[in-house]
């Protein structure tokens, strides 16, 4: 197994509606998109995004388009127009995504069109 971010393996978009965020992750190719099938649950991105994320987050799976969408609730310090937060509609959240490190198989990782050099961490 290796250990690489989720921006290796694919790209991501954000929305938003009130307080809720949503954020899809687009795998590159079908082997991709199994790793973070595997890897990315809606637990770990909860847990990745910690206080910023106050509600529940589903998972859905879309495999005709290599996607995983994660729907979080609570997520935006009460929407557009009541929030203080600088990013008050969840712009930034896919590309926050993005940087969750997540363990893919080697060949996965080793074939992952995105891959960067090594960081040292």
């Amino acid at each position: 197994m290796a250990r690489i971010q989720l921006r290796d393996l694919c790209g991501a978009r954000s929305g938003d509606k009130g307080d809720i965020s949503d954020l899809s992750l687009f795998a590159d190719d079908p082997a991709a998109y199994e790793a973070i099938r595997a890897a990315v649950t809606a637990e770990r991105v909860r847990a990745h995004f910690g206080d910023l994320v106050r509600g529940p987050v589903h998972r859905y799976e879309a495999p005709n388009v290599l996607a995983l969408k994660f729907v979080m609730h609570d997520a935006l310090g009460g929407g557009a127009p009541r929030s203080l937060r600088a990013d008050n509609l969840g712009k930034t959240l896919g590309a926050a995504l993005l940087r969750m490190w997540v363990d893919v198989p080697d060949a996965v990782a080793a074939s992952a069109p995105r891959r960067r050099a090594p960081l040292h961490r």
